[in-house]
């Protein structure tokens, strides 16, 4: 039976702009994706994916120079919106989606929505990537919604503990997750 492993990587610390697409890596974020790159390098990942977003981009490219390959970008893995321009209370907007998974506030995606689009590309990564190691670029809210998919364990208390950058490597067998590892502590190897 072949296991696949796929690392979400939660991106590293991001200089805050408007801009979700085009938000960089902050210095300390850089010097968080160098950390990461680290831990990855016994790893033995052959591909690595990325949400478009630059900060999850950032986070990752170390491992794809790391193995020499390029960074594959699946726009499934970006972060759920939460709400079409900025809310005015996160924590509150950010509590009633996990509170009720069908709620969506005005231009957002509700949890159901989101978690759907997580756990179909996840699906397709694991039929198209299986047997191999996949360490996946993403962020917090998408990362914790596709957990939640495959385990119930993984909800709104787990997502308020993650840190930034995070790690959790989920093992699957065929379509199964059979075990899940973090491997990020502020740069001390789990692995």
């Amino acid at each position: 039976m072949l296991k696949t492993n796929v690392y979400f990587v939660r991106h590293a610390h991001s200089t805050y702009t408007p801009d979700e697409l085009g938000r960089p890596l902050s210095e300390q974020g850089f010097m968080d994706a160098q950390l990461v790159t680290d831990i990855f390098k016994s790893e033995n990942v052959d591909f690595v994916i990325s949400s478009p977003y630059k900060r999850a981009i950032q986070t990752v490219e170390g491992i794809a120079n790391w193995i020499d390959k390029e960074i594959i970008i699946e726009d499934g893995f970006r972060e759920r919106k939460l709400a079409e321009g900025s809310v005015v209370d996160f924590n509150e907007a950010i509590t009633k989606v996990w509170e009720n998974p069908d709620f969506a506030w005005e231009g957002g995606e509700s949890n159901v929505d989101a978690q759907k689009r997580g756990g179909e590309i996840t699906m397709k990564v694991l039929k198209n990537y299986e047997g191999k190691n996949v360490a996946i670029g993403t962020h917090g809210n998408i990362m914790v919604l596709i957990m939640n998919y495959f385990d119930a364990q993984y909800d709104f208390t787990f997502w308020k503990k993650l840190a930034m950058p995070d790690i959790y490597k989920l093992t699957f067998s065929e379509r199964e997750l059979i075990g899940v590892k973090r491997l990020w502590e502020r740069g001390v190897h789990n692995g």
